[in-house]
């Protein structure tokens, strides 16, 4: 005779208790990374600012009118004039009668009065004004077709091989153009090199010449992490917004073109901040400048040569998957003196579920001269001995 099994009924409540912990845990365990969301957008793109990896992408490298956006670079030309020197904030600029008459959105600057490059920067960034847009052009480099090729030289150097302008307000124009992942690319290189003037970005209005204007950027109203960046509409280009946002140290930059109306353009960056902040984290997984490795230097008047990393290393990967990745340091073998600073020496491999997530170089932190003679004849002779 089968005689049944019971629990005590506390035991029972017990073991379901464990089993339904057990089951939640599997069910945490298995982590999905959905797609991203179905824009109403011609172009969208959204990457980790630090990473530099891509979470989001629809016809980002198809070539669009930029309106506005372009302004992005515009300021970037400025910001690096003050870097260098060439320019300050402080200095006047007188404005052309070819400024005062630019149309579209304004700063309202009068015909010959000077403005100084901060108010001039204050009206690109917070008013979007194609007048002082045309001024700070002008300033710069005499005149606007002059300060586009300037504009290209840069969009050149930070890989930007999608874009093209010819004035620096966005108005249109057959040859000026830019896609989604070049606008991306240079507000990561302008926020990145620039930390003290972006926050200009996130002021909500600006008040020139007794004229108040808000920020056409919505979501600096809707969502506290958002400091920026910038707005654009031509009837050719549609509603488009590039925005950045910092929560937990982690921030991501999206940009949206071709949508409706100011509404859609908030909505569309929204959803894919919001996607990305869900879904994925960013991780510093190394120190630039600190060494990871001994590696060993033949001829050389030092042994040995530290290597790591040229700059912070960041990878950005689903949630909750950071204690799966796995990392591989590759030092190049046989390395013969002299090494110069910043030489690549190998390689960091970064891999997730076997998926390559990231490689990147490992550098000479130091450099090591040539030997002296008898060091260089020393280590001839324990390389010919195998030691």
């Amino acid at each position: 005779m089968t005689i049944p099994f019971r629990l005590p009924g506390l035991a029972l409540v017990f073991l379901l208790f464990f089993f339904a912990f057990q089951t939640a845990n599997a069910v945490e365990a298995e982590i999905l990374t959905p797609s991203a969301p179905s824009l109403s957008a011609n172009a969208y793109i959204l990457i980790d600012f630090n990473s530099g990896r891509v979470l989001a992408e629809k016809n980002a490298d198809a070539k669009v009118a930029p309106a506005s956006l372009t302004k992005i670079m515009t300021v970037y030309v400025v910001f690096k004039e003050l870097a260098s020197g060439r320019l300050h904030l402080e200095d006047k600029a007188t404005i052309s009668d070819k400024a005062w008459n630019t149309q579209g959105s304004r700063m309202f600057i009068e015909v010959n009065t000077q403005v100084s490059i901060q108010d001039l920067l204050h009206g690109v960034i917070i008013q979007s004004g194609n007048d002082a847009s045309v001024a700070l052009a002008e300033q710069v480099a005499g005149n606007e077709a002059t300060f586009a090729d300037v504009m290209n030289q840069h969009a050149a150097r930070l890989g930007m091989a999608n874009t093209h302008f010819v004035n620096s307000d966005g108005l249109p124009n057959p040859e000026h153009y830019s896609t989604a992942r070049d606008l991306s690319i240079l507000t990561r290189a302008m926020i990145n090199e620039f930390p003290d003037y972006y926050r200009w970005f996130s002021q909500k209005e600006f008040t020139y010449n007794k004229i108040t204007q808000q920020n056409r950027n919505k979501l600096l109203w809707r969502d506290p992490s958002v400091d920026g960046v910038k707005t654009g509409f031509t009837d050719d280009a549609g509603y488009c917004l590039v925005a950045s946002a910092l929560r937990n140290d982690m921030r991501l930059i999206s940009v949206v073109m071709g949508t409706s109306s100011t509404n859609t353009r908030a909505n569309e960056n929204e959803a894919l901040l919001n996607y990305g902040y869900r879904f994925f984290e960013t991780h510093k997984l190394y120190q630039g400048q600190t060494a990871l490795a001994e590696a060993r230097v033949w001829q050389g008047h030092e042994r040995s040569v530290p290597v790591g990393m040229e700059a912070d290393f960041y990878v950005t990967i689903p949630r909750r998957r950071y204690n799966d990745l796995k990392a591989t340091l590759n030092v190049d073998k046989n390395l013969v003196a002299p090494i110069a600073k910043s030489a690549r020496l190998g390689n960091v491999h970064i891999v997730l579920d076997n998926d390559t997530i990231a490689d990147k170089d490992l550098v000479a932190l130091n450099a090591v001269d040539k030997g002296n003679i008898i060091e260089r004849i020393y280590d001839q002779a324990l390389r010919l001995i195998g030691k």
